[in-house]
């Protein structure tokens, strides 16, 4: 993992990128510019502890559980078919509720009975049912993955995956 605490610290491969513009905006407080169209795709987690800084129109944002775009690809595919979008970054972060999920399983289904109303059967029949597929395991080895994936599956994007420190509130760069 790599902190950007400077414009020195971007790769130079990086440099003039969209994910350098990320980084700048978002860790480095630069001046926003005007867009009058996205250039980047960010697909983050749901979870409310993180927000980046970001200008108008300057990206797409896909936010699910984790991070998860495993559902979500044809709205991957209608930013790059449509909005020519052809940077992704892949965001995950610490303390991912998606993250060990089998561990939250009683709170998920009391949860689910107090503040859905659901009896426990039907809570614990939904959870049985989708845990095993919104479940990410580890943060970092999920984005690395997830990034290479959707290398794959769209060869003239550059996907990369990040990582977003809760307790500081930054991004940093991931070897892939």
């Amino acid at each position: 993992m790599k902190a950007v605490r400077s414009v020195s610290d971007i790769p130079k491969h990086l440099r003039g990128t969209p994910f350098a513009d990320l980084l700048q905006y978002h860790n480095l407080d630069r001046d926003f510019k005007k867009y009058d169209k996205a250039g980047l795709l960010v697909c983050m987690c749901m979870d409310n502890r993180k927000q980046l800084r970001l200008p108008d129109n300057f990206a797409y944002i896909i936010r699910t559980g984790g991070g998860n775009i495993r559902y979500s690809e044809f709205k991957v595919s209608f930013a790059v078919g449509i909005g020519d979008v052809r940077h992704v970054v892949m965001i995950a972060h610490d303390n991912c509720g998606m993250s060990n999920l089998f561990s939250k399983k009683e709170a998920f289904i009391k949860g689910l009975m107090k503040n859905a109303g659901w009896s426990r059967r039907k809570a614990m029949d939904y959870f049985v049912t989708y845990a095993p597929i919104f479940e990410i395991g580890n943060e970092i080895d999920f984005v690395v993955a997830e990034a290479r994936r959707l290398n794959f599956k769209y060869p003239k994007v550059k996907v990369l995956p990040m990582y977003y420190r809760i307790a500081d509130g930054k991004l940093y760069l991931l070897k892939k």
